[in-house]
């Protein structure tokens, strides 16, 4: 794990002068006059409603950036699942997350890793001593290796219960901090209560992000054969057989209708959405992030 990361840390990193998650490490310190042809971006606009007088927001840095990275490991996660494949959304994210616990480190920031489904398995602090780094390191070949051993291990008949588990890691991790997530965003539960606890870490001033993995050809187009298939729900073992034809055009209705409310949650509630196709390298997907990252500060 810490050789890949480091190869891919050290391929698209180079020549990126700038911290991409440069701006997350800054706490409010105090007032001062604006002066006429200042940038407008740091005018505290509620003190102006009070005092009808212009004052920019001055902020010192804090030592480190404490970042949070979150993996949904519930099974939906191991979709599509194949005995001995590694292409699923579960690997993606693993690999993912072990590339920016390298960056965060070589930039001198503090990462932490929590592992959740139908409750919370895992939670470190973010730290940021190399031993802490080996230990998140350690943590997500041991995710791997449990999920290849599907004869001891059956990664199947696992729930996603996400609402109540984000709730407590937004109250729990530090204020300001980064929090990344990675997840399909299904849940057992009601839809309203996972956007209510994405909406938590804004409140507790989290900056969110999120990596809504998904296998576009087979999640969203239903791209199957118009033959009869036997489909099993990979979080509680229920079977339906069916005709995808016969479902096609309200499968894709309802799905689209779900992820067009996913990204307008998280524009509502200013959080930095990520759409992120199982199939494509993870390279090439952490690459425009950051990049993206970069540009907006």
């Amino acid at each position: 794990m810490d050789l890949i990361a480091r190869q891919v840390v050290e391929g698209f990193i180079t020549g990126m002068h700038r911290s991409p998650f440069h701006g997350f490490s800054v706490e409010f310190a105090e007032h001062r006059h604006y002066n006429p042809g200042e940038s407008t971006r740091f005018i505290d606009w509620k003190l102006y409603g009070r005092t009808e007088k212009l004052f920019n927001k001055r902020f010192e840095e804090e030592t480190n950036l404490k970042a949070h990275l979150i993996i949904d490991t519930s099974s939906s996660m191991f979709f599509p699942y194949r005995q001995g494949s590694i292409q699923n959304k579960l690997f993606f994210s693993v690999y993912a997350a072990a590339a920016l616990i390298r960056l965060l480190r070589k930039q001198r920031d503090a990462a932490g890793l929590t592992l959740f489904s139908d409750e919370i398995h895992l939670s470190t602090p973010a730290r940021l001593n190399s031993l802490h780094q080996q230990l998140l390191y350690n943590n997500l070949t041991r995710l791997l290796e449990d999920a290849k051993d599907h004869k001891n291990k059956n990664p199947l008949n696992r729930v996603t219960h996400a609402a109540e588990s984000l709730h407590q890691m937004a109250e729990f991790f530090p204020r300001r901090s980064l929090v990344i997530l990675f997840s399909d965003l299904f849940d057992q539960g009601d839809p309203g209560e996972l956007f209510s606890a994405l909406e938590h870490f804004r409140f507790n001033r989290h900056e969110l992000v999120i990596f809504h993995i998904k296998d576009h050809r087979l999640e969203e187009e239903f791209d199957l054969p118009a033959r009869p298939h036997r489909f099993i729900d990979m979080e509680t073992g229920q079977v339906e057989r069916l005709n995808p034809e016969e479902i096609r055009t309200a499968y894709r209705k309802k799905i689209a209708d779900y992820f067009s409310e996913i990204r307008l949650r998280c524009g509502q509630y200013q959080i930095d959405l990520n759409e992120v196709d199982v199939k494509d390298d993870f390279r090439e997907v952490l690459l425009p992030f950051l990049i993206k990252r970069q540009r907006m500060f």
